[in-house]
């Protein structure tokens, strides 16, 4: 390696090892602040959950990490170069640090070959060395202050990292994840922030390689734009706060229950039964793979081939055969009707490959038309018979309250909604509970102490978030929540509901009311948020509009099944004390034309030791809207399933 090559690459490993965050391991801290189990780290909410805001803690040596959220870049005032100083009248003479590049000039005979290229003579050694600074550019140090969230709280920490420690370009952009260990001290800059963190280490450092390609670089982007995203909004300080508020009501959702005396069952997911007679469902199913398998394996001329037994590979490889000699006849300047005759040859070859791709896509659609449901049979299917996703846990769930008693289930419920309701994804989290020896009264009960508590368990416990929520999303959010806790739920039969809605002459709606309609989310939301300016639980309903296992009142006209309604929310409970009677559940079962062998087992838990009992389902992401004030549940759902939209 030449002189000059060899001093400038020892010069760039030192710069590079300089600029490099630190990655070694170190010894853990001795502290008395809490560290998480399992990563040796402090989350934010521990310094921030404290009374004094952690300012008590000002002094402790501690490790954080996080998310950049916003950043800022402080220059320092360059320091006057050492050379400039010795030579200065009356200037300080005494102990002096050693220079790097006097380390590199004494350990290496060879840079100094490197400086007489630039002209340095026999001059003393000090003073071409400072020659020698003079043509080079050092680089500003600054301070960079960082803004980084970890999700636990919705507060954020000010992170003082020094430019020596990790270079500002890779640590300021937003989303950047960085862990530091550094001292905990009095904020050096104003602001709301009561403590700051010193670096004096970083340990981690995850870097955004394109802060072009990163959605969130962009600040305070709508909701229903980061959907597209979801994989990535939960760094933002709304989706965080809608998260830890579904993680607050999941953990006052199993507190209600065991408290209560409930026990917690897992129902299936997958099932035979049509649990509800009426929902759009989802098939589980693998003949589709078989069908397709089928359909290539014994029509390959079909997709391959066209009549004359030309397949489409041959052609393709006969066209850039042709393509070549076309272009060798052009650059060889050759016989112009050999040319001519040459790109209509290819004009022929380029037209029937075009052809014959048609083809393959005609009767590749032709193959997918052909898989239809009904069409298919279910005996050779992976469960040798017809399968769903669950549109609901009830029915199940009633196997072990007539067994156990009181019994509770929560987990993803499946509907093919076609509709782009902002109430209605395709996948929604539902709570439902069965109890032994209870009617109508005893559920709906229930079901009004489980909402109050929820609601009242937010309040309490996810603070914080709420406070987020009343400034940035929905002003009214509190008092609708304490309207839900302190209010009496109004309670009116479903013909008085429909009276109700005629009487309605300032209001027009949709659907002509008369007695028998299912109510709509329109007219649900006129009587909880207009008329009664409160939760309303609408009950008897007819016996068409709800499930076939709904009990049939004495009137043979309504059943007794339930609805509570919110205001700004709709509809978030539905319940119904459960038909005991065999022969009256099994002629419903036949009215609505249903299959009798998916539901004799479910007849056999009335023939053997039934019991009267009551329950209701609760829709957990309608809570979660209620909770935040957010208008759409595709917004609260960590990864919303649509109709039409599923990206991952």
């Amino acid at each position: 390696m030449a002189p000059k090559e060899e001093a400038h690459a020892a010069v760039m490993e030192a710069k590079t090892m300089a600029s490099q965050p630190q990655q070694q391991e170190t010894p853990p801290i001795k502290s008395h602040i809490p560290i998480s189990n399992y990563s040796k780290r402090v989350v934010l909410k521990t310094l921030f959950g404290r009374e004094d805001r952690g300012f008590g803690l000002i002094g402790e040596k501690i490790v954080i990490g996080g998310w950049v959220k916003s950043s800022k870049e402080v220059r320092k005032q360059p320091s006057p170069l050492q050379h400039d100083t010795e030579h200065q009248p009356g200037a300080k003479t005494g102990h002096k640090d050693v220079t790097c590049t006097e380390i590199l000039q004494n350990r290496m005979p060879i840079f100094r070959t490197f400086l007489k290229l630039f002209g340095v003579g026999n001059h003393a050694e000090k003073d071409s060395i400072g020659s020698l600074a003079e043509r080079v550019q050092h680089p500003v140090s600054s301070t960079v202050f960082l803004q980084i969230s970890d999700g636990s709280c919705v507060a954020t920490l000010q992170v003082v990292v020094d430019s020596t420690l990790a270079p500002p370009g890779q640590i300021m952009i937003s989303g950047t994840c960085i862990l530091v260990e550094g001292v905990i001290q009095q904020p050096t800059t104003g602001g709301k922030h009561i403590i700051e963190i010193k670096a004096e280490k970083v340990l981690h450092l995850g870097v955004v390689e394109d802060h072009e390609k990163y959605p969130l670089s962009k600040k305070r982007l709508p909701l229903h734009t980061l959907r597209d995203w979801a994989h990535f909004r939960p760094r933002t300080t709304t989706v965080a706060s809608i998260a830890r508020i579904r993680d607050g009501l999941t953990h006052a959702t199993h507190n209600f229950f065991q408290k209560n005396g409930f026990l917690y069952v897992q129902v299936p997911v997958i099932t035979t039964t049509d649990t509800e007679g009426f929902s759009n469902k989802f098939n589980v199913t693998t003949l589709l793979n078989k069908t397709t398998e089928e359909s290539s394996s014994t029509k390959p001329s079909a997709v391959h081939e066209n009549v004359s037994g030309v397949s489409l590979a041959s052609v393709k490889a006969s066209l850039k055969e042709k393509s070549n000699k076309v272009e060798e006849l052009k650059r060889t300047d050759s016989n112009r009707e050999a040319l001519l005759a040459a790109i209509q040859d290819l004009k022929k070859t380029d037209e029937l490959a075009a052809q014959l791709a048609a083809q393959e896509k005609k009767e590749k659609a032709k193959d997918t038309a052909l898989v239809k449901p009904d069409r298919l049979n279910f005996t050779d299917d992976y469960f040798s018979c017809q399968a769903f996703l669950t549109v609901s846990g009830r029915v199940h769930l009633e196997s072990y309250a007539c067994a156990l008693g009181n019994v509770y289930s929560f987990g993803p419920r499946f509907k093919a909604h076609t509709s782009h309701s902002t109430r209605h994804v395709s996948e929604m989290w539902m709570v439902e509970a069965e109890i032994a020896f209870a009617e109508l009264e005893e559920s709906m009960n229930c079901a009004n102490d489980l909402l109050k508590h929820l609601c009242k368990s937010v309040m309490e416990n996810c603070s914080d978030d709420m406070k987020f929520i009343l400034k940035r999303v929905d002003q009214g959010i509190v008092g609708r929540l304490q309207t839900v806790v302190s209010s009496t739920f109004e309670k009116i039969p479903y013909c008085k509901a429909i009276d109700i809605l005629k009487q309605a002459k300032e209001k027009k709606f949709n659907l002509n009311m008369e007695w028998g309609i299912t109510l709509t989310e329109e007219h649900e939301s006129y009587l909880a948020d207009e008329i009664y300016k409160k939760p309303v639980i609408i009950y008897d309903y007819p016996k068409e509009v709800k499930p076939f296992y709904v009990r049939q009142n004495d009137d043979r006209k309504t059943v007794a099944a339930f609805d509570v309604i919110v205001p700004k929310v709709g509809a978030v409970i539905r319940g119904s004390q459960n038909e005991e009677r065999v022969k009256m559940l099994s002629t419903r079962i036949k009215e609505l034309g249903l299959s009798s062998e998916q539901y004799e087992w479910y007849l056999d838990l009335r023939r053997h030791g039934t019991a009267k009992h009551a329950g209701f389902s609760l829709t957990f992401d309608l809570i979660v809207l209620l909770a935040t004030g957010i208008s759409d549940v595709r917004d609260v759902v960590p990864f919303p399933r649509s109709y039409g939209k599923l990206n991952n």
